[in-house]
């Protein structure tokens, strides 16, 4: 019976895990667009600067202005692409830190929380009320 609530158990951790990979993708795209879509543009206005096209020619045949049309004429090393990776991690670093240290302090409220313990059921009672009668005669 052991084993089959183990088994049982393991599926379920499973199921979990595939949830969390799930949950952690779609997570990842919602950074992405936020890197993309609302972070690289502010930066860009301050700075001047536009990331997503930041790029150094690998040969001597790439002449284009954009990174999309650099890699269609050759070999690119493409640091603004780098630098937006860089975000998407810290910001999903950072937002997963939280989410532990949530975690953490939740447990650490469970574990210090003070337990009452439950009160005696009919059964334990009457049982009781049995021995205290026995004691007495």
């Amino acid at each position: 019976m052991l084993k089959e609530f183990r088994a049982f158990a393991m599926r379920g951790n499973v199921v979990d895990l595939a949830v969390a990979v799930v949950i952690g993708a779609a997570f990842g795209k919602i950074v992405d667009s936020l890197v993309n879509d609302i972070i690289m543009p502010v930066i860009g206005i301050f700075g001047k600067a536009d990331f997503s096209n930041y790029y150094l020619p690998l040969s001597s045949a790439v002449t284009a202005t954009n990174l999309a049309d650099a890699r269609k004429q050759g070999a690119v090393f493409a640091y603004g692409s780098f630098v937006t990776a860089v975000i998407n991690f810290l910001i999903i670093a950072v937002a997963l830190f939280f989410v532990v240290k949530l975690i953490n302090s939740l447990r650490r409220q469970e574990a210090v929380a003070p337990t009452t313990p439950p009160a005696p059921t009919k059964t334990e009672t009457l049982l009781t009320e049995i021995r205290d009668a026995l004691v007495a005669k």
